[in-house]
């Protein structure tokens, strides 16, 4: 007897031979890659020929709504840090050049330090993790922590931090980073898949080195996410409407699906697509999902970066109308790393932003998946990922955060990418790659302060071209 795929494909004709070599030859590839890409070349920028910050931005705009991306643009003015949140095509591009050490990891994509924090695990734990994976793709370990090095830089500008304590915090991410790849490098597989870092652990850190103020803060946190769920999305994104629940227009931030173009026939096709979007469900969850019904719909303004692309906010209700489910359902567009590391082995950008996750994440949504929508009048069939709205998350507070939590937090999420990293990546290459010296270090850290140099002309690029009118922005949205 044959046992089949989904595909009708013998699983075992399709299995691609896998190879493994020996810790030593493992190692001994980390530190060839040094010879052939010294970890001091990573301070290098890179050369772009014809650099335009801004034709990069009109181009994402070209597959946005159009109504939306003044909005974004008007969110990108709002800081150096806002512009750089929302510049991850830029810094894509910029990367392509830059030297590559050859060892390659799922990577984020966009790893600034706000795509960071904590949300709720199946088990009902409050974890500290990556948790936006839009731009996600197999790439350079190095592109990642650069992201995320230089945006510990360019937040510690926006809070007025000198160079030291910024230089500080910068360094600490790293040092977190490569100190754990060490340890992840002598660790059992199972157990770095494992890993993973919550609440507790850090609030037990901040208690053995006695910083009872930050330990306080923390526990603060801890408390109010775990009241941001669909009960409170409910309270605040709701109205009663002859006796059912519906989402509160907003425009434009929210708008109902009733008061869009089409939005009658788009939601008979939703109930067709929650059908295909079960499908890629585990059964388990799929018979969960399986006992809400549809409610309501609207399209939702979020984030920076993502002003304008399709997102949307979708009301379920189980037992009745007072025990609902927030799903939030986003377009997934091509990857901003594709034209420099290759296409997405996914032919479902939705799927490829699931799949990367679930490889990245300790933890993942319970309802995480993926759907393509039928073709719009445009004639484009647009790819989406599902998970709920909100489920106890919370990020860092950057407009109050103090030199001394900026470097806490440096090392929670240095720990937390070479955790990601080491799940998907070779671990122990990859460590032999940065050694125990902080030569690697010194180099991403200068790296960070030439790239935020970099971003502040960026960002003055930006500014001139609203004010020549080359762009429209809607400021204060």
């Amino acid at each position: 007897m044959t046992v089949e795929t989904e595909v009708g494909k013998d699983p075992g004709a399709a299995a691609p031979v896998v190879p493994h070599f020996t810790e030593a030859e493992r190692k001994a590839r980390g530190r060839a890659a040094r010879a052939e890409v010294p970890r001091a070349s990573h301070s290098e920028l890179g050369d772009v020929p014809d650099r335009d910050p801004v034709r990069i931005l009109e181009e994402q705009a070209s597959s946005r709504v159009p109504e939306l991306v003044p909005i974004r643009y008007g969110r990108m003015l709002a800081s150096a840090f806002a512009f750089y949140r929302g510049g991850a095509a830029i810094m894509a591009a910029d990367l392509g050049p830059t030297p590559r050490a050859g060892l390659t990891v799922q990577l984020c994509g966009d790893a600034h330090l706000s795509n960071f924090g904590g949300f709720a695990s199946p088990e009902r734990e409050l974890v500290f993790d990556i948790n936006d994976f839009d731009e996600t793709l197999p790439g350079p370990f190095e592109w990642d922590l650069k992201r995320l090095a230089t945006s510990f830089e360019i937040a510690g500008r926006d809070r007025n931090f000198s160079d030291e304590e910024r230089r500080k915090a910068v360094l600490t991410v790293l040092r977190a980073y490569r100190e754990a790849m060490q340890t992840f490098a002598t660790t059992e597989n199972l157990t770095v898949w494992y890993a993973y870092l919550d609440a507790d652990t850090i609030q037990a850190a901040l208690v053995a080195e006695r910083d009872k103020k930050q330990a306080k803060a923390l526990e603060h946190a801890a408390a109010r996410a775990k009241t941001k769920d669909s009960m409170k999305a409910f309270a605040k994104l709701t109205q009663t409407v002859d006796g059912k629940p519906r989402i509160a227009s907003d425009p434009p931030l929210i708008v109902p699906i009733a008061e869009l173009a089409g939005g009658a026939e788009t939601e008979r096709e939703i109930h067709k697509l929650l059908r295909l979007y079960r499908r890629t469900l585990p059964h388990d969850r799929r018979h969960l999902l399986e006992g809400f019904s549809y409610a309501d719909l609207a399209r939702k303004v979020v984030g920076v970066g993502s002003v304008g692309t399709r997102a949307w906010i979708m009301l379920l209700t189980g037992k009745d109308a007072a025990d609902p489910l927030f799903l939030q359902v986003k377009e997934a567009q091509p990857s901003v790393l594709e034209p420099y590391v290759g296409k997405s082995a996914f032919g479902n950008h939705g799927q490829r932003v699931v799949e990367g996750q679930k490889m990245m994440q300790a933890a993942s949504d319970i309802f995480l998946g993926y759907i393509r929508s039928p073709k719009d009048p445009d004639g484009v069939a647009r790819d989406y990922y599902i998970r709920q709205l909100w489920d106890w998350k919370t990020s860092a507070n950057l407009e109050t955060i103090l030199p001394h939590g900026l470097e806490l937090y440096a090392r929670a999420c240095g720990w937390t990418l070479a955790r990601a990293h080491a799940r998907s990546g070779d671990r122990i290459a990859i460590a032999a790659y940065l050694g125990k010296s902080a030569v690697f270090d010194r180099a991403l850290a200068d790296y960070a302060t030439a790239y935020a140099d970099q971003n502040d002309k960026d960002y003055s690029e930006l500014q001139r071209a609203v004010k020549s009118g080359r762009l429209t922005a809607e400021e204060g949205v």
